[in-house]
């Protein structure tokens, strides 16, 4: 009779953020899957938790996948845990659920701790629609591109970024949402530093700034949705300057152009700079 997979949920800062169900998930079944056996001991011990661990991690995922499906589908019972949080999300795990939902397997989600929706409830920016795109490219020019995909996206958009970058990326969205789109920052959440500080992207800079120390910490970044009013003034932009850089250069060229003056994503003004030369 073949087992089951769970998906455990576990605490993004705090130990006692996590549900009894959870808990004694994790003390019955036979096997759990950990991101990183070294950093769950933490969260196992504190909890008494004695059940055999194996490593399941972006490196191993591909390989070790088909292993854990048979021995699934052979009647053990598996955990799925990551470093902190919900497992798969921006985390190792998808290779293997996709893999055992082909191959039959009952997969079990165990909700809990999520640092993208702990952030959000707390940002006071609009959370009935938006939009989660990971992490941001490590690259400027592939960052600026992803930055203007969200630049005009009519709800919050958000990202994950590292301490190393995170002075970089406010930099870049200002740049092209400009200084007074408001973003919450949000970091060390349920932790004794949590902060969350929600601001237009000049303000929160200016924070980053004054402190090396403000800079430290995996963080959440939440940019509102673009002002409809600010939007209708950006596409009325776009159709005053769109005739004239196409009396100058060709549809490519201007359409590059306008998206850098207005901030409008590129294949949008390529499309109506298309539009516009098919109607003369």
């Amino acid at each position: 009779m073949s087992g089951l997979l769970y998906i455990v949920a576990t605490p993004i800062g705090n130990l006692d953020d996590i549900s009894f169900r959870a808990i004694e998930i994790l003390k019955t079944v036979d096997i759990i899957l950990a991101e990183d056996t070294r950093h769950s001991k933490k969260l196992l011990n504190y909890y008494d938790i004695t059940t055999p661990t194996q490593t399941l991690h972006e490196h191993n995922e591909r390989q070790k996948s088909a292993t854990v499906i048979k021995t699934i589908l052979n009647g053990k019972t598996m955990a799925l845990i990551s470093d902190s949080g919900t497992p798969l999300i921006s985390d190792p795990g998808y290779i293997l659920v996709h893999g055992a939902k082909q191959a039959g397997v009952k997969v079990v989600p165990i909700p809990g701790a999520n640092a993208i929706i702990s952030a959000l409830c707390a940002s006071g920016i609009a959370s009935d629609s938006f939009s989660f795109f990971g992490f941001l490219p490590t690259r400027t020019s592939a960052r600026q591109k992803a930055i203007r995909t969200i630049a005009h996206i009519e709800q919050s958009a958000i990202f994950y970024e590292s301490p190393r970058r995170i002075l970089s990326s406010l930099l870049d969205l200002q740049a092209i949402l400009g200084s007074e789109r408001v973003v919450c920052l949000a970091k060390e959440i349920s932790k004794s530093f949590e902060t969350i500080k929600t601001s237009t992207l000049k303000e929160l800079i200016t924070y980053l700034q004054a402190d090396n120390a403000h800079q430290k910490g995996e963080f959440v970044i939440i940019v509102s949705a673009i002002n409809k009013v600010n939007k209708k003034i950006n596409m009325q932009q776009l159709d005053k300057i769109l005739p004239l850089l196409l009396n100058e250069m060709g549809a490519s060229k201007a359409a590059r152009l306008a998206a850098k003056i207005t901030g409008i994503d590129k294949k949008y003004c390529y499309q109506q700079a298309l539009n516009e030369l098919n109607r003369h």
